[in-house]
This record gives C-alpha cells, sequence and structure tokens, in this order.
C-alpha cells in the first residue's frame, strides 16, 4: 500500500523540528518522505489524502496495559488495590479462557484507534489468543511478560520470547518482564535475572504503586521493591517500571544508574487512591517517562488524552508550579518515549525510513479553535473527537468514526458482552 497524505499540517517530533505545511508518503509499512509538499505526479498511489491542514503526528505509545481486562470494565470500582485485585480481578480472570481473551482484545483495540493509539505494551495472559486478535486486525503490539506464583513458567517464558522476537517485520514483539514483587518469589525473579543476563535483555515490572507494597517489602526484605529488585540483578540490561509512585531518595539514583524507563498511570492511580507518581523529578534527573493507560478494569478507559492531560495538570498540582511537565514534553512521553520504553525505536518519530504510525488529528473542531498552538491544543483542550484518522504500520484502521478490521464492530460488542456475562454472572 503506497499512501500520499497531502495539504497537511505534520509534527514529526523529531528533536528541534516544528510543525510544518507538507506531505507524508508511505510505502508498504515505512514511511518514505515527510516533509514540504513536492511534485508526486510521476509516482503511483494506492490512496491520496487530503490532510485538508489537519495535524499529523506519531501515533501515541500505550506503554502500559492489560488489554482483555476490557471484561472487567466498571466491574470492581471504588476499591483499595489490594481488595480489588485479590477479591474482584484475580477471581475473575481464574475463568478466562482463549476465546474470551480474543474478544476482549478485539475490544480494546477499537478503543486504542478512537484514542489514536498505534501500538500497546500488553502485560496479559493466554498470549495466543491475544496475539490472533491484534495480528488479525493489523495493529501493533508489544507482549510483557507477566509471569508471578500464580501462573506462568521461565520455560514459557523463554519460549515466547523467541517466538515472538523472531521475526522483525511482525506486528508482535515480546518483552520480559513480571507482574511485581509482591506475587513474585525469590527464585522465580532470580531465574527471570538469569534470563535477562542470558539475552542481554531489559525486565519490566508493577513497581512501588501503593505505599503498602514498599512497606510490606521493606518488612521483607529490608529493602524498597526497586533495591530489592536490583539487587537480584533483574535491572543489570535496563527494562522499566510501571507506576513508580512511592520512592524513596535512593530509588531514584537506581533508576537513572540503570536507565530505567518509568510508565506513569495517572488515570488507575488516581482512582485506585495510589497516589500520584513523582514525573517531574524523574524528569529533571534526566530519566524518560513514558505513558499508559492501565487496564480497563482500573481506568475504565483507555484514552490517551485523559492520560496527557492528567499527567501535566497532577504535576503543576504537587509541584505547585504552573511550569512543571510542558504540553511539548508529554507529547515526547506519549509519543517518542513510549516507543523506546517498549523497545520501538523504528515507531517513534515520522521520518523516512521509520514505520508508518501516525494519526490525522481534526482541527477543525470547536476544540481546537482558534489555531495558535497547536500542540498546547492537543494535550491540554484534546480528545478522542478530535481523532480523523489512525494508521498502523501504512494501514488505515480507523478513519472518520469508521473501522478498518477483520470483525465488525457488531460482532466484536456482541462477543464480548457474552463474555463478560458468562465469567461476572
Amino acid at each position: 500500500m503506497n499512501t500520499r497524505i497531502y495539504n497537511a499540517r505534520i509534527l514529526t517530533m523529531e528533536e528541534g523540528r516544528s510543525i510544518f505545511e507538507g506531505e507524508l508518503w508511505t510505502e508498504g509499512d515505512t514511511i518514505t518522505y515527510a516533509g514540504p509538499a513536492k511534485d508526486a505526479s510521476e509516482r503511483k498511489w494506492d490512496e491520496e489524502i487530503d490532510a485538508e491542514k489537519n495535524l499529523i503526528i506519531p501515533g501515541f505509545k500505550n506503554a502500559h496495559t492489560h488489554s482483555a481486562m476490557t471484561f472487567l470494565r466498571s466491574h470492581a470500582d471504588d476499591m483499595k488495590l489490594d481488595e480489588w485485585l485479590n477479591d474482584r480481578v484475580f477471581p475473575a480472570e481464574a475463568k478466562l479462557t482463549d476465546e474470551d481473551v480474543y474478544w476482549q482484545t478485539k475490544l480494546a483495540v477499537m478503543e486504542y484507534l478512537t484514542s489514536g493509539i498505534t501500538s500497546i505494551f500488553d502485560m496479559y495472559m493466554h498470549r495466543t489468543a491475544g496475539a490472533r486478535a491484534v495480528e488479525e486486525a493489523g495493529f501493533r503490539n508489544v507482549f510483557c511478560e507477566s509471569i508471578n506464583n500464580f501462573g506462568g513458567t521461565l520455560e514459557e517464558v523463554e519460549a515466547d520470547y523467541h517466538t515472538y522476537n523472531q521475526d522483525k517485520d511482525r506486528l508482535i514483539s515480546f518483552q520480559l518482564g513480571f507482574h511485581a514483587e509482591y506475587t513474585t518469589s525469590r527464585e522465580l525473579m532470580e531465574g527471570l535475572a538469569a534470563l535477562a543476563e542470558k539475552y542481554k535483555a531489559p525486565i519490566y515490572v508493577h513497581c512501588s504503586e501503593t505505599k503498602k507494597e514498599v512497606e510490606d517489602c521493606r518488612n521483607r526484605t529490608g529493602m524498597t521493591p526497586v533495591a530489592y529488585m536490583d539487587s537480584l540483578g533483574l535491572f543489570n540490561y535496563g527494562g522499566g517500571l510501571f507506576h513508580g509512585v512511592h520512592m524513596d531518595d535512593s530509588d531514584f539514583d537506581i533508576i537513572k544508574k540503570r536507565g530505567l524507563y518509568v510508565v506513569t498511570n495517572a488515570a488507575s492511580n488516581l482512582k485506585l487512591a495510589s497516589g500520584i507518581a513523582p514525573v517531574k523529578r524523574y524528569l529533571d534527573m534526566g530519566i524518560p517517562v513514558a505513558i499508559g493507560t492501565d487496564g480497563a478494569a482500573s481506568n475504565n478507559c483507555l484514552d490517551m488524552f485523559r492520560e496527557m492531560f492528567l499527567v501535566t495538570g497532577l504535576q503543576k498540582v504537587v509541584c505547585d508550579d504552573p511550569e512543571a511537565v510542558p504540553a511539548m514534553e508529554v507529547l515526547k512521553m506519549a509519543t517518542v518515549n513510549g516507543a523506546h520504553a517498549m523497545g520501538l525505536p523504528e515507531c517513534d518519530t515520522l521520518a523516512e525510513g521509520k514505520k508508518a504510525d501516525l494519526i490525522m488529528i481534526d482541527l477543525m473542531q470547536p476544540n481546537m479553535q482558534p489555531i495558535q498552538n497547536i500542540e498546547r491544543n492537543v494535550v491540554f483542550s484534546g480528545s478522542k473527537q478530535n481523532v480523523k484518522m489512525t494508521m498502523v504500520g501504512g494501514k488505515v484502521l480507523y478513519r472518520d468514526g469508521e473501522f478498518f478490521l477483520d470483525r465488525s464492530r457488531e460482532e466484536i460488542y456482541a462477543k464480548a458482552n457474552e463474555s463478560a456475562r458468562r465469567i461476572l454472572g
């Protein structure tokens, strides 16, 4: 599929390059040109898209989510994290089948597309079913291993590492990880550290989400979760922490030393009253921060616009500083940083040779007018209503409210509701 998008405003997210008017060309799944308008009359295009002066930017990277948890949307609300997880989530998840995960993931993909999300860091079980769902849809997915004391073996982890990373052109890839320190034995964590050493690979994990988690770990080990996991060699090759809300001063130094990413999940942390991550301090120390929605069980929507606004708005309040975490920094977190955190450097910006994962933001909506600073408009006043088009790997999967997927909207909704009713009653 060769596509020309013209008459566009383009923000490539390349360092030092501001918004310009021009066009973007794709060939297959790759960008071949992004720059000022030029003669394209001698080229043959499968599709030419008039952007009508709307904004083209890299797709958002949802750097922490649990896609198939859509079945738990609005089922377990207004609860503390430990009660929510142990009393409502884990028992329901024990009833999941491959078929459930397949359809719930399909539903999540639809929601991602409406929010301008073009790739996800999905930490969930029944990976074969999840992989089938996203691959059929043409959506980009990085699996994050979620092994813990209740499921998974090191042998399975290693097998998946090879299965999902052997084809670099595939839309699916895989990163080592585990659920959390408090759900995973020392023996399992040491085994994962050995795998990381064997493959020189990063590891990702839920970490320091609540005060209780940190206090319990300190009582068990004499260390914070960050320090304890680092002592086991888990972060020798980098990786990332999901949430990273409650940190000791020494934790920041470890994160910086190990080159870890922090993925903040503002809406989920607020809803579960877990706290507010110290995003500005991370950034001030040169620690890269990405953004995730978490799953629909704790958020409850997979909306990158809401996350972006909360990330900047909350930091302004907790730091008593209206200049904290400006709009362009948030856009970088949602695009470039997310891509790097997930191991997708080929998806970070809109430049020649990069993957054609992009979105069109409708500037002709009232919340985008007047056009004075487009980047700030996207972060401070943008919403899903402004996502006019979402393209993944050079293919348009969503445009003007219509999905171009392998399954119909009606079938996905019906199957997802049927699945949820069977599990939850």
